[in-house]
């Protein structure tokens, strides 16, 4: 009887403990657990199990790396609003020696020896940065010319701003130049306060 048994136990052991034991879609269990044996699902699912947590830190790793390289770029809209906040409190940096955004007062004109610029009390010039508040034209000068005495409000009207049409009606005069919007125009010969013509609706532009 003892000899039945064991022989059915060496039969058992090699049909369950061969070489391939995954082929018969059986795996041993660990001796630490108990003994008895397991699907290859199970066997696989602990597989990943045991996986799982260095994948896990593999990610937390990566995660950290990320966010440290995060925190150790420079933050570029700070410096962004650094440079506007200076930037602004000097706009003048770029302007010409006369200064940007400065108006004449008074506003001169003058004929073609009265050098042109910011006029001031102590700096009589000519300003050569005229706009008019009627028709919204930029006012254009010839220096050493007149407008001819035909001139009239239409010929300007409808040829402001082209030089090769207002020229027909220019004539050469030393010391003279020669004032014009889309509805005014005059011939200047000295330095003339704009304030004294009231019919002009000049304005200084501003330099």
């Amino acid at each position: 009887m003892a000899k039945d048994l064991d022989e059915l136990l060496d039969e058992v052991e090699s049909k369950f403990c061969g070489s391939d034991p995954l082929r018969l879609g059986i795996v041993e269990r660990p001796r630490g657990c108990g003994g008895g044996v397991l699907s290859n699902d199970r066997s696989r699912a602990e597989e990943k199990e045991t996986l799982r947590p260095t994948e896990t830190f593999k990610k937390e790793d990566d995660l950290d790396s990320l966010i440290n390289e995060i925190f150790e770029k420079p933050n570029f809209d700070k410096k962004h609003f650094k440079l506007k906040s200076t930037s602004s409190g000097n706009a003048s940096v770029r302007a010409p020696t006369q200064g940007l955004g400065k108006s004449c007062s008074p506003v001169y004109l003058g004929g073609s020896a009265v050098p042109c610029g910011i006029g001031t009390n102590t700096s009589q010039r000519a300003c050569d940065h005229l706009r008019c508040i009627a028709c919204d034209f930029w006012i254009v000068s010839y220096d050493d010319h007149r407008w001819d005495t035909s001139c009239d409000y239409l010929f300007f009207r409808n040829n402001m701003p082209e030089f090769h049409k207002l020229k027909t009606k220019l004539v050469k005069k030393k010391g003279t130049r020669a004032y014009a919007c889309q509805c005014s125009w005059r011939t200047i010969e000295a330095l003339t306060d704009l304030q004294n013509d009231h019919q002009l609706r000049w304005v200084c532009g501003k330099h």
